[in-house]
């Protein structure tokens, strides 16, 4: 075994050996861990929306990477924690008080923006508000959308819709009444998709976590932060490599912010876009600091696989532009970008997740026998919830979500295969940031587009397109969801010695304390400074899309794609090649999870920054083998705290400023 940073026993990827865990002052989730994550989570439901919303600044809870819970994090554990362990030791939080913490404040960080609060109130009034007489949505949507899901009074021009966008009138206040009915139709079927996410990752953990082993990437830092390698103590901060990253990401981050007050300080710029071939090939070169830490955290294999494919893909693109070759189905603006690829990619992802839970079928056997009230109380007992109850509040999770799906106008027997594509995507996902590392990604196709193209218009209808639009809230421009924050949180729980159960509550009290805090302040802002004054993706774009696309749907009425079903096919069947080459050859060198992701647009900006830390990390391996890459990892983790913390640190500045417009980060 290799030495980490304080001294603990790592396994061959460099994460603690959960072996070596049990000698860690570790503790157990207690109240005060709750109630610190509690208001965290608060935190994070304000200050997220505020700081796109009003500030138009870095987005801090937009993409698995979570930087809002990371740069409070590291504030505790860098200020008030560090002096508990200097001078009063026993009041310190514990390796497990610090990780019940952050997991809630990842779970929160799934809710505010892009996860829920500003989809489901924009979405949900958009064909409302933007509705006319040259788009046709009064004949061609309206009808169709059941009163329930929008507010009470809900027309095109009523007071209700147009003040959300305009902002109210002197005097005027938020029209809560008319908003109640709608949120209390939502939100029970949000928090059911809540439930059976984490019941999922319940039932998967052992599975990823203890037999497969996947690297996580993204826990690296938390679990380093909380000296779950180092007794308790969060020794990476007394690394000097730990602050030279952190200098080079807060430096470069600073530098953009000040040039936004000051603009004769110059900015460097750290993305552009080239052209390689005229009208054919331009590609991105852009540096992402904390992507190139969690780059570095993942194998060899993985990093090449990510930029490779997606300079293949790119290639292919290139390809099929001079030959002229396009297709004219419209699957929306999400995911790939082309609907050869969308199709592509969908199966790319069936194939994932199905290979996936057939390797597992061994432990779905034990969760079986648990569910049923057999087998053995140990092989549950790590677990933040029984196998017993989490299989069974997977399934009443799913029949509530299947009954809310039909009575919203969807098909009854569209239900099923819509919900296995959405969960496809949303596990598949959750696999390819636990054994990536890609924090910033979105699956290559969407659900309701894929199930929309595969099926045609015919068994459908109008009114089940339209319902199909609405599930753009919770399940199109997916870079962030609840799933995913579990499966990190689940990971980093092995730290946890007593009480697991508790941490299932912390999820539940994160989710409810920034759905709250979330959807007032995002309201309250929206009805005070009128929403389409707010960002621009969020009341304007995200609306629009869904009810375009439906449109054009209705009216065109397309049948079913022969094309999109034989490419997904062919997706499957490529998939499937290359996992059967990466376990028939050892010396094969490519993951299929590039293949995967290799076609989404965030790839396309994002393959330099996997080409770089692939070429690091390999020099590092090559001439200072394990010892020298222990040695650089706090190098890399810190410039991914870094950045996120220099994020958080010009939102406070523009606040104070009084400043607007400051984006120090993206992606």
């Amino acid at each position: 075994m290799a030495t980490g940073l304080g001294g603990g026993q790592h396994n061959g990827t460099g994460a603690p050996d959960s072996d070596s865990l049990s000698t860690l002052r570790v503790g157990a989730v207690t109240g005060r861990a709750l109630l610190v994550g509690a208001v965290g989570a608060a935190a994070v439901g304000l200050l997220a929306p505020y700081g796109i919303h009003v500030l138009r600044g870095s987005y801090m809870a937009l993409d698995f990477s979570t930087p809002a819970a990371v740069a409070l994090l590291f504030l505790l554990v860098a200020g008030p924690n560090l002096l508990l362990i200097r001078f009063r030791e026993k009041w310190a939080l514990t390796t497990a008080e610090i990780i019940t913490i952050y997991s809630m404040m990842i779970v929160a960080s799934a809710i505010p923006t892009m996860g829920l609060t500003a989809q489901v109130i924009p979405l949900s009034t958009g064909a409302h508000y933007y509705a006319s007489a040259e788009n046709k949505w009064g004949q061609l949507i309206l009808p169709h959308i059941e009163p329930w899901l929008t507010p009470t009074g809900t027309a095109p021009g009523s007071a209700v819709i147009q003040n959300l966008y305009e902002g109210l009138p002197a005097g005027a206040g938020v029209p809560w009444r008319a908003w109640l009915p709608a949120l209390g139709a939502w939100i029970p079927f949000l928090l059911c998709l809540h439930l059976v996410m984490i019941c999922m990752m319940v039932l998967l953990r052992r599975q990823w976590v203890d037999n497969e082993r996947l690297a996580y990437p993204l826990t690296y830092l938390p679990l380093a932060l909380a000296g779950a390698d180092s007794g308790g103590r969060p020794t990476i901060l007394f690394r000097g490599t730990f602050w030279i990253g952190f200098g080079i990401a807060f430096l470069m981050g600073s530098l953009k912010g000040l040039h936004h007050y000051f603009p004769s300080v110059p900015p460097i710029n750290l993305a552009t876009n080239v052209v390689i071939i005229k009208n054919l090939w331009s590609t991105h070169f852009r540096l992402s600091f904390p992507m190139l830490g969690f780059f570095y955290l993942v194998s060899i294999e993985i990093s090449l696989s990510l930029w490779f494919f997606n300079l293949l893909v790119q290639m292919s693109k290139t390809v099929i532009r001079f030959l002229g070759i396009a297709s004219t189905e419209n699957l929306d603006g999400y995911g790939a970008h082309d609907p050869i690829f969308n199709y592509l990619g969908a199966g790319a992802f069936l194939a994932l997740v199905g290979s996936n839970l057939w390797v597992a079928r061994k432990e779905f056997r034990v969760i079986w026998e648990r569910a049923m009230g057999r087998g053995q109380p140990t092989d549950d007992a790590q677990e933040i919830i029984s196998y017993r109850v989490a299989f069974w509040g997977m399934v009443v999770g799913l029949v509530v979500m299947m009954w809310w799906l039909a009575a919203s106008g969807l098909p009854p027997l569209a239900v099923p295969l819509f919900l296995l594509m959405a969960f496809v995507f949303f596990i598949g996902l959750t696999r390819v940031v636990a054994e990536s590392g890609m924090a910033e990604i979105a699956a290559p196709a969407i659900a309701p587009t894929t199930v929309a193209g595969w099926l045609g218009l015919g068994p459908l209808g109008n009114k089940g397109m339209v319902a199909m639009g609405l599930t753009f809230v919770w399940c199109s421009d997916i870079r962030t969801f609840v799933m995913c924050s579990a499966a990190s949180s689940l990971k980093m729980a092995q730290v946890v010695k007593r009480d697991h159960h508790r941490l299932f509550w912390g999820f539940v009290i994160a989710i409810l304390v920034t759905l709250v805090s979330s959807m007032w302040l995002t309201m309250t802002r929206a009805y005070q400074q009128g929403g389409a004054t707010m960002n621009s993706w969020f009341f304007q774009g995200a609306p629009n899309a869904p009810y375009r696309w439906v449109a054009d749907w209705i009216m065109k009425r397309p049948g079913p794609s022969i094309t999109g079903l034989t490419l997904s096919g062919l997706g499957i069947v490529i998939y499937l090649i290359l996992a059967a080459m990466r376990f028939r050859f050892p010396s094969w060198q490519f993951h299929p999870i590039g293949y995967c992701i290799g076609s989404h647009w965030i790839m396309d900006r994002m393959w330099l920054t996997c080409f770089l830390s692939w070429v690091l990390k390999g020099t590092i391996l090559r001439y200072s083998g394990m010892k020298g890459y222990q040695y650089m990892r706090p190098l890399f983790l810190g410039l991914i705290c870094g950045q996120y913390t220099c994020n958080a640190v010009w939102l406070l500045i523009d606040q104070l400023a009084g400043g607007t417009g400051n984006q120090i980060f993206w992606i």
